[in-house]
């Protein structure tokens, strides 16, 4: 074998390679809230005003479009899951576990366990961070349910960017608003902190505020 068919064969090779670790990671994206917080996801699309956002670990979270700045390009890869092959017989999934919002049970037992309604802590976390588990304001707000630091030390917890520690504490926390506000000022208390509620002695008139509190209502059903 002469060098130049060495060398072809060598070129040959790092290209399948190549081709074949981009067919195994996908581009992602990062949206950039007005908020101020970014997420990363899978991809988008636009549906009517809302914004549709696939999340890497499953799942859809729909957001209205004026919340989006912007969205671009991640530069970083990420790998995509290699399908499971079955066995046998035929894998059936229900339109229900489909449709099912990420983090469902975590949400329903916390929520159950300390009397909020599951339906209320999902909407403020779809509000809060589109359910990304490593959303951080710029304020210092981090996790799920966007705990700020005080919060986080009060109910002791470690790590806000944990799932299952971060609920517990924002379904805690959310519950004591609730039980001194009532709903609505309790998540104006969530977004403004309960010193503009006591100022205002109701929903602080912050645009922000005002539209964080119309549109958790509005997810969770409420009214």
């Amino acid at each position: 074998m002469t060098p130049l068919m060495t060398c072809r064969i060598h070129v040959c090779v790092v290209a399948t390679i190549a081709c074949a670790v981009l067919a195994a990671s996908a581009q992602a994206e990062i949206v950039h809230l007005t908020s101020g917080r970014t997420l990363s996801v899978k991809a988008h699309r636009v549906d009517g005003d809302r914004i549709v956002l696939t999340l890497r670990g499953g799942g859809d979270v729909n957001i209205d479009s004026a919340l989006v700045e912007r969205i671009v390009p991640d530069e970083v890869p990420y790998p995509e899951p290699e399908p499971v092959a079955a066995t046998s017989g035929t894998l059936e999934v229900s339109e229900t576990s489909r449709a099912e919002p990420p983090y469902s049970e975590l949400i329903s037992s916390m929520s159950e366990a300390h009397g909020v309604d599951p339906n209320l802590v999902r909407a403020l976390i779809q509000v809060e961070s589109g359910f990304s588990p490593r959303a951080r304001s710029p304020k210092g707000a981090k996790g799920l349910m966007q705990l700020m630091p005080s919060t986080a030390r009060e109910y002791k917890v470690r790590d806000p960017y944990d799932p299952k520690a971060n609920i517990a504490a924002g379904v805690q926390h959310l519950k004591s608003l609730i039980d001194r506000w009532g709903v609505e000022l309790a998540l104006a208390a969530y977004n403004a902190g309960e010193g503009a509620v006591k100022k205002f002695n109701g929903v602080p008139p912050y645009r922000e505020t005002r539209n964080y509190v119309s549109r958790i209502l509005d997810l969770a059903g409420i009214r």
